[in-house]
């Protein structure tokens, strides 16, 4: 499962313009990157959407199923709202706004099946479990999907904090490339290290003849003008943010 239901208040104005989990990174929406991550490791795809629910359903075309909720249900809310649809089966759960690009099936393998199993980043300012903090991607037993409601409510308080607690969850660590796009800033990084560090300009993007573009971020189809100066800036469309 694919969790892009949230609002993005912290990404705007981006998404002003589409839904977070559309907002691409390189030329690809990072709702792709996402699924593309699960790989091989999923036999089946859900993707849950909330805000802007059609223009989500308009992307995917039917590619995976979508889960449509009427008011945003958080993390837990959303698979147990799902539960139907999984159908007691394991959940490999990833999150549509995290840069984590990687291949999950390292990450399944040798699960004993029981037990949940987050990935993690080292980073102790910010950790969740001590100086580790969760990167985005998860494995459930049905056992525990099964324990959900359809309500409103969040994996870290209603699963993960007691577990953690217990010694009763298997925490993975992840050494390489993760960034939460919560924020213009951590986006424009997301866009920088896919690219290598150059600036990032999509598929049909105008950039006219003078243009000086450092560490910037042109949408696909969107125009920067002759002899514009972007530096740590983001076009999207008709709006500019810049990063600062």
């Amino acid at each position: 499962m694919v969790l892009a239901a949230g609002a993005g208040t912290r990404l705007a104005p981006l998404t002003s313009l589409r839904p977070k989990a559309l907002c691409p990174v390189g030329d690809r929406p990072l709702v792709d990157h996402a699924i593309g991550r699960l790989g091989s490791a999923a036999a089946d795809v859900a993707v849950n959407a909330h805000h802007r629910w059609t223009d989500m359903a308009t992307h995917l075309r039917g590619r995976v199923h979508l889960s449509v909720e009427e008011e945003p249900l958080g993390t837990a809310g959303a698979l147990g709202h799902l539960r139907p649809w999984i159908d007691e089966r394991p959940v490999l759960l990833t999150n549509a706004d995290a840069w984590l690009p990687v291949d999950l099936q390292p990450f399944v393998d040798g699960w004993d099946g029981e037990r949940v199993r987050l990935l993690c980043v080292r980073d102790p300012p910010r950790g969740d479990f001590g100086d580790l903090r969760y990167c985005g991607a998860a494995l459930f037993p049905w056992a525990e999907v099964a324990m959900l409601e359809d309500a409103p409510a969040g994996l870290y308080e209603v699963c993960w904090q007691p577990r953690s607690r217990s010694g009763a969850l298997d925490l993975v660590v992840h050494d390489g490339e993760f960034v939460d796009c919560g924020s213009p800033a951590d986006y424009l990084e997301a866009n920088l290290l896919a690219s290598g560090g150059t600036s990032m300009v999509g598929d049909g993007a105008r950039i006219g003849y003078g243009a000086v573009l450092e560490r910037a971020v042109v949408w696909p189809g969107s125009e920067v003008a002759p002899y514009e100066v972007l530096i740590d800036a983001i076009r999207a469309e008709f709006l500019t943010v810049l990063v600062r």
